[in-house]
Order: C-alpha cells, then sequence, then structure tokens
C-alpha cells in the first residue's frame, strides 16, 4: 500500500500503529486486528510512533471512547455517528448492533488511502470532504430522515491540529445543519501545545499543535447554543495499567488529552 498523506493526516500513523502493535500483546486492552493488517502491508518505521506515553494515551481514549459510544448505542440502537477525521479507525467494527449507519469523514487523500485499506461496508460510508465546509453535510442529512435518535460526531486527534477559530467554525458548521446533536470531541491541553516538540510521537511528524484548551468551557465560548455535558481525563483511565501511569496522573494532572461532550438543540434521545 502506497502512502500518500499530507502532515496532518500522516499522525493518523500514531493511532494505527498502537492499536496494531496492542492488539498483538498477550494480554491486549484493546482488539484491532485490521490495525494488525494494515501495519504488515505497510513499509514504515512504526518505532517512531509507538512510545510509551502515546501508547497508554491511544489505549486509554480508545476505551474511554467504545465504553461512551456504546451507553449512547444501546438507548439509541438507530444512531447515525460521524468519525471526523477518521483516519484509519476501524471502530464501526466495535461498534456495530446491526442498525448504526456510519460515516468516516477525512479529507480526499486520507479517503483515497482508506478505501485501499477497508472494504465496502453496509451502513459504512467512506466521505471524503473538509470538516470545515458544510459539503458533506447532505449525505449524512439523507441517512438522518426518518430516524429519531440524533446525530453523534466524534473527533478523536482532531481539535488540536485546528485554531480556535476554525474550531468555531466546525462548530458553527453543525450547528446550522443539524438541529441537534452530540459531539464528543478529544481536548489538547495548552501546555502541550506549547510543549509539542517534547511530544514522544507527533515530534516525530511535521504536523504542529495548533491550539489547546484548559477546559471544554473554552470551546463552549466559542458559539453560541452548545453545552458541555462532561469532560474527562485520559489519566482516569491511564492510571489504572502501569506505574508510569500513575506517576504522570500525579505529576502532571493538567497537561494529558480529555475526552470532553457537547451538546446541541433539542435533548432526543
Amino acid at each position: 500500500m502506497e502512502l500518500e498523506l499530507g502532515d496532518v493526516q500522516t499522525t493518523a500513523l500514531i493511532p494505527l500503529v498502537i492499536k496494531a502493535t496492542e492488539t498483538m500483546r498477550k494480554n491486549a486492552r484493546i482488539k484491532d486486528e485490521k490495525a494488525v493488517e494494515i501495519i504488515n502491508v505497510l513499509n514504515i518505521d512504526t518505532k517512531q510512533y509507538d512510545k510509551f506515553l502515546s501508547h497508554e494515551g491511544v489505549v486509554a481514549r480508545t476505551i474511554m471512547l467504545d465504553r461512551q459510544l456504546k451507553e449512547i448505542i444501546e438507548k439509541a440502537p438507530d444512531t447515525v455517528v460521524v468519525n471526523l477525521g477518521a483516519g484509519f479507525d476501524n471502530r464501526f467494527s466495535r461498534m456495530d448492533n446491526g442498525q448504526i449507519w456510519w460515516f468516516d469523514l477525512d479529507l480526499p487523500d486520507s479517503i483515497a488511502v482508506r478505501k485501499k485499506a477497508f472494504p465496502e461496508r453496509e451502513r459504512v460510508t467512506m466521505l471524503p470532504g473538509n470538516v470545515l465546509e458544510d459539503g458533506w453535510c447532505g449525505e449524512v442529512k439523507k441517512v438522518l430522515a426518518g430516524r429519531k435518535s440524533k446525530p453523534v460526531f466524534i473527533a478523536e486527534g482532531l481539535f488540536m491540529y485546528f485554531t480556535l477559530e476554525q474550531i468555531r467554525i466546525l462548530l458553527n458548521v453543525l450547528k446550522d445543519n443539524f438541529s441537534s446533536g452530540t459531539l464528543i470531541a478529544e481536548q489538547n491541553s495548552k501546555l502541550m501545545q506549547r510543549n509539542e516538540k517534547h511530544h514522544d510521537t507527533v515530534s516525530k511528524t511535521k504536523a504542529h499543535f495548533m491550539s489547546g484548551t484548559d477546559t471544554a468551557q473554552e470551546i463552549v465560548d466559542l458559539t453560541d447554543g452548545i453545552r458541555l455535558m462532561e469532560e474527562h481525563s485520559f489519566n482516569e483511565e491511564m492510571k489504572k495499567y502501569s506505574i508510569r501511569g500513575k506517576l504522570f496522573a500525579w505529576l502532571f494532572p493538567n497537561m494529558n488529552d480529555r475526552w470532553a461532550t457537547f451538546e446541541w438543540g433539542t435533548l432526543v434521545n
């Protein structure tokens, strides 16, 4: 498989490599056989993308988001999920209940590579588009028609590569096109943004952190009509598995990334 990815899109290799290496461990905390399959055909140096803190962070964020999405889908089995900046993510396989509809949205170069790795699947649409523009929204609206549940948008490993102004634009795209919805977005800290050159894996790419927040309330304040429902540090999960994870959570309680859940419009779930 040949890779032709932009600087930011290349960061999708980090969670891909980590999910693959974790899957191959004896007591794997997450399983992603597709990641293993893709890594086996890629001619890349995986060591630079699999360092301890990034590894534990990706495992933690995967477990936390999987748990939250499963809870949402249990309450609304026909949920439509839009994976913003999907990269090589294979979460649909872990979430599928036979009723959900899934969109993997990413820039055209990423989707072109993704289509080489992933087969066409029922109720899954690989959608090329820019999340900051609303050209992709029509396809999602077609599937939403007739469904009672509100759409769920997930943004994993995305916001930190956007400026706050770009995040504001994204929020407005969502609000203007969908009368209600849930957004679950990974938050980067200002401390990590300032120290990006010390990041154990992203520093090995040409990508740069463009923003960070101390609290997700700063995202809410970017535009009207967005509500912050909850926010949880990856430290909550990371500290369960190792002494190093516990030490990091204790020494740097505000440095790790966080999951934040936002809602807008009428609560219909």
